[in-house]
């Protein structure tokens, strides 16, 4: 990680000793604009306060060594950060007509999010993921991306905080030292089809291949899909895509419906209508129609279209399967969302407050 980082480091070393060399060959009013531009250079080059820097460099006597100190204190500072809870951040995805990565990385808070190297890392680790070949794949499902292998990777963020090539897993420590919270690469897919294509859908989306939630498919085509052909599949695919990260999906179709999840939601209905007083067997007859109703509503082929509440998602791929005279299909799906399934601390402000004041 020292030598990743280090030779990231160069040019602003170099800068640095040159500065350095010039502000300790002069008086200290002579050296003043040089001082100033070294604190400005580091300050800008870490992200540390301004008192920090200046006071690193005076103790470094306004030499480049107050660099790899900062970074030092930098990066544990960060290792100390690595247990709270970073339940916010971004999804980056990278994709091409066959193939697509999706990858989450996390913050503590959205301001660090919204930071432009942050977004940066998130968007270049996604670009690794694409090329990433270290998966395992499941019917319906994403393929895993293995994240040591993925960590193992190198990148570029071309940042003028972060500059050269590192490794994945260093260039993630280096912005968790800079923004001063804890970033975590959480997951990483990939997403591929050999006779059709990849479609997404980003949410909330601060720049092109950024989101805080996103949906991805496969749509499959039988004997491939012709070049002329591709633009109906295109925007059916974007559509799809849409429609999976508003309606949820969880299974591709009714008879994708495990036995698990129709007990649990049968045994849920059951005991809501028994309080009705009724006969049982008009219960059973209601909690059956009910158990219809929630197979329709988590089943992705049997959802509504939320376009167009008319047609049903099958009805849509018929339709197009028909317009291609080609069977149609979806093969896989995935919906993302930011910090899903993170237990997020909350804090009583109130609380707090009255506890500092007492």
């Amino acid at each position: 990680m020292a030598a990743a980082a280090a030779a990231s480091s160069a040019k602003t070393l170099t800068l640095f000793k040159a500065l350095a060399a010039v502000g300790r060959s002069f008086s200290s009013d002579a050296s003043g604009s040089v001082q100033t531009a070294l604190i400005k250079q580091l300050r800008e080059r870490t992200g540390a306060p301004i008192k920090d820097v200046k006071a690193l460099l005076m103790q470094c006597g306004w030499d480049s060594a107050a660099f790899t100190e900062l970074r030092r204190k930098g990066l544990a500072a960060a290792n100390k950060k690595a247990s709270r809870v970073a339940a916010e951040g971004l999804i980056s995805v990278a994709l091409n007509q066959k193939c697509a990565a999706i990858v989450e990385i996390n913050s503590e808070t959205d301001f660090v999010a919204r930071n432009d190297l942050f977004q940066k890392l998130a968007i270049s680790i996604a670009k690794s993921a694409l090329a990433a070949e270290v998966f395992v794949g499941a019917p319906c499902q994403p393929d895993v991306i293995n994240l040591q292998s993925l960590e193992a990777l190198r990148v570029d963020l071309e940042h003028p905080k972060l500059q050269g090539e590192v490794s994945v897993h260093d260039a993630v420590a280096e912005v968790a030292a800079i923004t001063g919270e804890n970033v975590k690469l959480r997951r990483a897919f990939c997403m591929s089809t050999a006779t059709g294509l990849v479609s997404s859908y980003l949410h909330t989306s601060p720049f092109p291949g950024l989101a805080r939630i996103a949906g991805l498919l496969t749509l499959e085509v039988e004997g491939g899909c012709p070049e002329e052909q591709s633009l109906i599949l295109k925007e059916t695919g974007s559509n799809l895509a849409m429609h999976l990260v508003a309606a949820r999906p969880l299974f591709l179709s009714k008879d994708h419906v495990t036995s698990e999840a129709l007990n649990l939601e049968r045994d849920i209905l059951k005991s809501q209508a028994l309080t009705t007083g009724k006969p049982q067997s008009v219960v059973d007859k209601m909690v059956e129609g009910r158990l219809r109703k929630y197979v329709e509503e988590i089943a992705f082929l049997e959802q509504k279209f939320v376009v167009d509440d008319s047609k049903t998602v099958k009805g849509i791929l018929d339709a197009v399967s028909k317009n291609l005279q080609k069977t149609v299909t979806i093969g896989k799906f995935f919906r993302m969302e930011v910090g899903e399934g993170i237990e997020r601390e909350h804090k009583d402000f109130a609380a707090e407050v009255a506890a500092q004041a007492s």
